[in-house]
């Protein structure tokens, strides 16, 4: 499905999930991260169980967004979230929907033991996200294209 999105196959990669797919997954906003996620994956296979799920909405069967996490654990049990909503389909509680489920699957790993989050300080909508989630600011770091970021950390329990 990766790669049919990759390659703007909305018709193919709608076929392969089953469900619903807006255009926004063979949009430029988004195939920059079926790219790198396919390249993650081509690196370690471990990281197809971990990186863009689909976030399916319930009960139209609507696929709205992508979660998954940047990779499988590190050497140290820790995990960073990744989430990105439809932008005709923000604002619906979807992103804190897939923050509680990826929330509830590390906590269901035994090789994971912290949950990450790295946000822009200027994106408010992902820092009100993770708000309620018991996540600590414990830094910040600098990211290529995003400048910098705050760093969130929570046990994965």
């Amino acid at each position: 499905m990766l790669q049919a999105l990759l390659n703007g196959e909305l018709a193919a990669a709608r076929a392969a999930t089953g469900v619903p797919l807006t255009d926004w997954f063979v949009s430029d906003d988004i195939t920059w991260l079926w790219q790198m996620r396919l390249d993650q994956i081509a690196a370690d296979r471990r990281a197809a169980d971990w990186v863009a799920c689909a976030a399916v909405a319930v009960p139209d069967e609507t696929v709205v967004g992508v979660g998954g996490y940047h990779g499988p654990p590190d050497s140290a049990g820790m995990v960073e979230l990744s989430y990105g909503v439809d932008p005709d389909c923000r604002r619906r509680g979807y992103a804190r929907a897939m923050v509680r489920e990826l929330l509830r699957r590390a906590a269901g790993e035994p090789d994971v033991s912290t949950v990450r989050a790295s946000i822009s300080p200027q994106n408010a909508a992902s820092l009100a996200t993770i708000a309620g989630f018991d996540f600590e600011h414990v830094g910040e770091q600098w990211d290529e294209v995003d400048g910098t970021e705050f760093l969130f950390e929570r046990p994965a329990v």
